[in-house]
C-alpha cells in the first residue's frame, strides 16, 4: 500500500509538471506568432532569428558577416549604399593583412579584380633611392601584398558574405541604437524610401567607418586630422621598381605610387594640415605642377602631368584615432569607426582583419549571447589582446608620417635623412622595419628598438668624424625629438596594454 501512495504521489506530481510545460509552450508560441505579426507591420521586435547585428558593410562590415555566417550565426547586415564604393584609400592590403584574409576564408576576394602582387617599398629622397622588400622567403609563394580598387574587393567579399543562407544584407541608414537601462538591444534605420524600422539582438557591432555617427555612443573618441590626401590615378606608365609600393620622402610631406590594377597606378600626394588647395578653381592642379611634380621620379612625371590635367582630381582628409571604448552591454565597435591610424603605411586593413579574427575565436565557445552584462565583461579581453597588434601598427603609421615629414628643425631633418640611410643599409637594418610595416611581425618592442636605433644612427653619423659641440647639441635634440615622436602615440595607445597586456585582468577572462 505504502508504495502505492508513493506512486500515485509522484504521477500527480508528473502530471502537474506536464501540465504548466504545455502552458508554457503555448504561450511561447504565441509570443512567437505575436512577433511575427510585428515584423510583417514593419517593426522587427526582440525575439527575431538574428544573433549578430553588424551597422555597415565595408572591409571589416563585409568580412565580419562572412566569417561569423560561416560559424553559424545568424547575422543581419544594414550598409548605407550597397553599391560599388569608389574611394582613394584602402587599396593596399599588407602580406599581413593577407595571411589574416586566408584564416579568414576570404583570400579568393582578391581573384578576378585584377588586383597586382606587391612585394615590398621603394624609397625615393633627393635623387637617391633604396628597395625594402618584404621578408616572404618562410611563407607559401601566394603569399605577398595586395593592391587594387577597393570597391571591387568590398563588393567580392558582400557578395561571399551575402551567398550564406544565415547572412541577411540590407541597405539602409542606421540612425541611432537602440538602448534600455544600458544595454544596447539593436538599431533603428531608416530605408531608402525614407520608412523606418527597429531591429533587434542581442549583440550589435558597429563597424561604420571612419565618419561613423555611433561611435560617441561606445567610446570617447578624440579624432585628429594631420593632413589630407589627394588621389590621382596614373594611366598607362610603368613604376620604377614593379610590383612595389614608391614612397617619396618630399617636401613638405610623403608621395605615395602604387598600382591598383594592370593598367593603373594610385597617385596619393599628402598635403599637412585640414586645408587644400582649392580643385575647383584650378589652384591644385598649379600645386602639384608646381611643388609636387618636380619631386617625383622622372619615369612617372609626364604620366603625372597628364593625369592632372584630365582634372579627376580627389581629396580625402586622413583621420587617426586611438582606440577609447567604453565598454557597453550588447555592442562592440570595430574597423575605422573603432580605431584609425595615419594610412601612409597600408596598415588599415590589416588592423581590422587582425581584430575579426580574434573576435571571431573569442566568440566561437559561446552558444548563447542574450547575457548582455556577462557578454560584455567577456568581451572586455577583445580590447586587451587586440593591443600588441594593432598599436604597434597605429605606432608605426604615426611616426613615419612625422619622420617623413620636412621640418624647419634641423634634428628633425637629420632624423629624417637617418631614417631613409638607415634603411638604405639592407640586412636586419630593413627588414626588421619592413616586418613592421607589412604586418608579419607587428611587435611593439622590435617598433621601440628599431626606432630609436635609427636615431642613434643619426647621432652616430653628426658626431662623426668631429664631434662638435654645436653636433652634441644636434644630436641631443635629434633624441629629444625622436621620443617627443613616439612617446605619446604610445601613451595615447596605453603602455599597460601595448606592452604588458598579460597583467590586464582582462587577459584571463573565460567565456
Amino acid at each position: 500500500m505504502a508504495y502505492e501512495y508513493i506512486f500515485g504521489i509522484f504521477a500527480c506530481f508528473l502530471g502537474f509538471v506536464l501540465f504548466y510545460y504545455n502552458t508554457r509552450t503555448n504561450k511561447t508560441e504565441a509570443a512567437a506568432a505575436s512577433t511575427l505579426v510585428s515584423a510583417r507591420n514593419g517593426e522587427v521586435t526582440e525575439g527575431t532569428a538574428t544573433d549578430i547585428i553588424i551597422v555597415g558593410a565595408g572591409v571589416a562590415g563585409a568580412a565580419l558577416a562572412y566569417t561569423l555566417g560561416k560559424d553559424g550565426r545568424r547575422v543581419r547586415v544594414i550598409e548605407r549604399d550597397l553599391n560599388e564604393p569608389d574611394r582613394i584609400v584602402g587599396e593596399l592590403l599588407q602580406p599581413g593583412g593577407y595571411l589574416k584574409l586566408i584564416e579568414l576564408g576570404l583570400e579568393d576576394c582578391v581573384d578576378e579584380i585584377d588586383a597586382q602582387r606587391v612585394f615590398g617599398y621603394a624609397l625615393f629622397k633627393d635623387g637617391k633611392n633604396t628597395k625594402l622588400s618584404y621578408p616572404l622567403e618562410n611563407f607559401h609563394s601566394d603569399v605577398a601584398g595586395r593592391s587594387f580598387h577597393n570597391g571591387r574587393f568590398i563588393q567580392r567579399m558582400r557578395h561571399k558574405a551575402a551567398s550564406l543562407p544565415n547572412v541577411s544584407l540590407e541597405q539602409g541608414s542606421v540612425t541611432s541604437l537602440i538602448e534600455e537601462k544600458g544595454t544596447v538591444k539593436g538599431i533603428q534605420y531608416k530605408t531608402k524610401d525614407g520608412q523606418e524600422f527597429m531591429a533587434y539582438a542581442p549583440l550589435t557591432i558597429v563597424c561604420d567607418g571612419g565618419f561613423s555617427n555611433l561611435r560617441r555612443s561606445l567610446s570617447n573618441p578624440k579624432v585628429d586630422v594631420p593632413s589630407c590626401f589627394v588621389g590621382l590615378i596614373l594611366e598607362n606608365c610603368e613604376l620604377p621598381h614593379a610590383n612595389h609600393g614608391h614612397v617619396i620622402i618630399a617636401d613638405p610631406s610623403p608621395i605615395l605610387f602604387y598600382p591598383i590594377s594592370s593598367t593603373e597606378i594610385r597617385c596619393l600626394v599628402d598635403v599637412p594640415g585640414q586645408k587644400v588647395p582649392s580643385v575647383s578653381n584650378g589652384e591644385m592642379a598649379h600645386y602639384l605642377k608646381t611643388m609636387v611634380a618636380p619631386q617625383i621620379p622622372p619615369q612617372l612625371y609626364t604620366a603625372f602631368i597628364t593625369a592632372v590635367n584630365k582634372g579627376n582630381i580627389r581629396t580625402m582628409t586622413n583621420r587617426s584615432m586611438p582606440a577609447a571604448p567604453q565598454p557597453t552591454p550588447g555592442a562592440l565597435l570595430l574597423g575605422d569607426a573603432f580605431n584609425m591610424r595615419h594610412p601612409l603605411t597600408g596598415g588599415g586593413m590589416t588592423v581590422a582583419l587582425s581584430d575579426i579574427v580574434l573576435l571571431r575565436d573569442l566568440l566561437r565557445p559561446l552558444h548563447n549571447l542574450h547575457d548582455a552584462s556577462a557578454l560584455c565583461r567577456y568581451l572586455e579581453s577583445f580590447y586587451t589582446l587586440r593591443k600588441p597588434v594593432a598599436s604597434t601598427i597605429n605606432t608605426l603609421a604615426g611616426a613615419l608620417y612625422k619622420v617623413f615629414s620636412a621640418s624647419a628643425d634641423k634634428a628633425r631633418e637629420e632624423m629624417r635623412e637617418a631614417c631613409f640611410d638607415y634603411l638604405s643599409l639592407g640586412g636586419a637594418f630593413s627588414e626588421g622595419p619592413i616586418s613592421l610595416l607589412s604586418g608579419l611581425n607587428p611587435h611593439p618592442i622590435s617598433l621601440v628598438l628599431h626606432f630609436f636605433a635609427v636615431a642613434i644612427y643619426g647621432v652616430g653619423r653628426l658626431l662623426l668624424p668631429f664631434p662638435s659641440p654645436t653636433r652634441i647639441w644636434t644630436g641631443a635634440r635629434l633624441i629629444s625629438g625622436a621620443s617627443g615622436i613616439i612617446f605619446p602615440i604610445i601613451r595615447a595607445e596605453g603602455v599597460r596594454q601595448m606592452f604588458f597586456p598579460a597583467t590586464m585582468p582582462a587577459y584571463y577572462r573565460a567565456p
